[in-house]
């Protein structure tokens, strides 16, 4: 009597136990680093945009009124580089720093990220101080006028001075997270492991021959090795 065949029953395994499988050997990445790359992310389109917003904003009118002229009023406007230049040349400044974030390492990096923090108060305060300045409507004024100290009327400001206030808002935030999470982020230097020379593998040492062995003695000739070396 013939007993039954006891082979093991393979069956496939489930998709579903493979996959978690699978995605248990696969090794994650550690929180602090990916948090690292999300806030390089934002604090370069942060920077980019802050900055961007100043420039721009440098170049709109801020401020208008009203100036006496024969027998009337004439408009006068104010751009935003006649009230002030210190958010354009801030802004210029603080871009540069956020380049200058990825070129420097360690207690350098720090001072470039505080430089870049700082630029971005300048451009919110200059911004919003130089807005309420009549002073560029009054030169505006006089020029058209050409009366020295010639009045001008009420004053409106336009939304580019905030506008202007915002982008250094966003230089702040750029230069606040490169503060934070700048030690982790890329050097254009390069990193201490990829700075290093590079070992390449140890020569290995020839086979020792033995002279009366006429097999070691063909391999060493194969190999280009002179047998002869170091058997006297």
């Amino acid at each position: 009597m013939t007993s039954a065949s006891s082979e093991p029953d393979e069956r496939p395994e489930r998709p579903e136990r493979a996959e978690r499988s699978e995605r248990a050997a696969r090794p994650e990445r550690p929180t602090g680093q990916r948090a690292a790359r999300r806030a390089l992310g934002v604090a370069l389109l942060c920077g980019a945009v802050g900055a961007a917003l100043a420039l721009v904003a440098a170049g709109q009118t801020w401020s208008e009124s009203t100036a006496a002229f024969a027998q009337g009023t004439v408009p006068v406007r104010a751009k935003g580089g006649d009230v002030t230049g210190l958010p354009s040349a801030l802004a210029l400044v603080g871009l540069a720093a956020l380049v200058a974030v990825f070129a420097v390492r360690r207690a350098g990096r720090v001072t470039v990220a505080v430089l870049l923090t700082l630029c971005g108060a300048g451009v919110i305060a200059s911004a919003l101080i130089g807005a309420d300045s009549p002073d560029a409507l009054a030169e505006k004024a006089a020029k058209t006028s050409g009366l020295t100290g010639s009045d001008i009327g009420a004053v409106h400001l336009s939304a580019w001075p905030y506008v202007s206030a915002a982008g250094g808002l966003l230089l702040v935030i750029a230069g606040l997270l490169a503060l934070r999470f700048g030690r982790a982020w890329p050097s254009m230097s390069g990193s201490g492991r990829y700075e290093r020379t590079a070992r390449g593998p140890r020569a290995a040492r020839p086979a020792r021959v033995d002279p009366d062995r006429p097999e070691d003695l063909w391999k060493a000739l194969d190999r280009g090795e002179d047998p002869t070396h170091g058997t006297a």
